[in-house]
């Protein structure tokens, strides 16, 4: 069993959601829920991938909606903390920049980023 949790914390300039366990089909609709309650107002979104070493194409599907949606609505999503094996599926997919990308713009924000 995965042990999957989503915490997430509202600052006044940016939105910071944390995640651990794996990113797959079964726990990605847990994440999708706490992305869906945030409005970025023109704030950036930090998610911080850190305790995450394990994400199939279901919890990359979900990045690609996420930072699609947010760039929609005016945000800007960060991906950060990066673990091998994501950053490995990342790289494989082609889509490693589109994250890299939005993580080197938001990072005027004081917090240290690593994609």
């Amino acid at each position: 069993m995965n042990d999957f949790t989503v915490v997430t914390h509202q600052d006044t300039d940016r939105t910071v959601i944390t995640v651990h366990g794996d990113m797959d089909l079964q726990t990605c609709p847990e994440l999708a829920r706490a992305a869906l309650g945030v409005q970025p107002s023109g704030k950036p979104l930090f998610l911080d991938l850190s305790g995450v070493s394990f994400m199939d194409s279901s919890g990359l599907n979900l990045l690609v909606l996420l930072r699609r949606r947010l760039l929609a609505e005016g945000g800007l999503l960060a991906v950060t903390g990066l673990q091998s094996q994501p950053v490995r599926l990342l790289q494989l997919t082609e889509t490693y920049d589109l994250f890299a990308a939005d993580t080197s713009a938001a990072a005027g924000s004081d917090q240290a980023l690593t994609v």
